[in-house]
């Protein structure tokens, strides 16, 4: 396949930046994560803790225009810095899939590449205990509550976060091709079964 665009969405601890790296590896293409926020924020003229403070979080326009004392954001200029991020990394998520084949990890990739052509939506998750146990690791114990709870916290936020910019559930069906399970299959064994569905596709 010449050309092909992957969008990977993912629990947290699920494995998604090292399958999206690897995959990105394997496949010779470029793999976008963190970095989008630096290329969003030199596009800005920001300093890039800004706009990581607000890096997949949705905010409430709403909220943000009482408080700020504005009531039309659009016409006085005003937009929070989650929208701001949101509409720039769009702009360079689109820009990257016209360039040619890449990796896309989280940031609604895979609705706004949804018009892209051969497109491969993943999600990724993992059971609770498989996800616990990476948890600790790599982070140690959370600073407030329980492992558990703060995971659900993370993929509430990822969730909120999806619903809020695309109207579409971040867990829905319909908007992945590929789910895999990565605790019950491992890392690579991931990568190279989304290779192997790439390859197996018709288009």
């Amino acid at each position: 396949m010449d050309k092909v665009i992957v969008t990977i969405n993912r629990q947290f601890c699920g494995g998604g930046n090292y399958i999206g790296k690897k995959l990105s590896e394997k496949l010779g293409v470029p793999f976008y994560d963190k970095e989008l926020v630096n290329m969003a924020a030199k596009e800005a003229g920001y300093a890039e803790s800004t706009f990581e403070r607000v890096d997949e979080v949705a905010t409430n326009s709403l909220l943000y225009s009482l408080i700020m004392g504005v009531h039309n954001s659009a016409q006085t200029g005003v937009m929070p810095d989650n929208d701001k991020l949101f509409t720039i990394q769009a702009n360079i998520i689109r820009e990257a899939a016209k360039k040619g084949s890449c990796v896309v990890l989280g940031r609604c990739s895979n609705y706004i590449l949804r018009e892209e052509k051969p497109l491969v939506r993943i999600f990724l998750k993992a059971d609770m205990d498989f996800r616990k146990a990476r948890y600790e690791k790599l982070y140690g114990q959370p600073e407030k509550g329980t492992i558990e709870e703060d995971l659900e916290k993370r993929d509430k936020k990822r969730s909120s976060y999806f619903k809020f910019y695309t109207g579409q559930r971040w867990d829905g069906l319909d908007m992945y091709d590929l789910v895999i399970n990565t605790g019950k299959i491992g890392f690579d064994e991931s990568v190279d079964h989304i290779i192997d569905y790439i390859n197996k596709m018709k288009y």
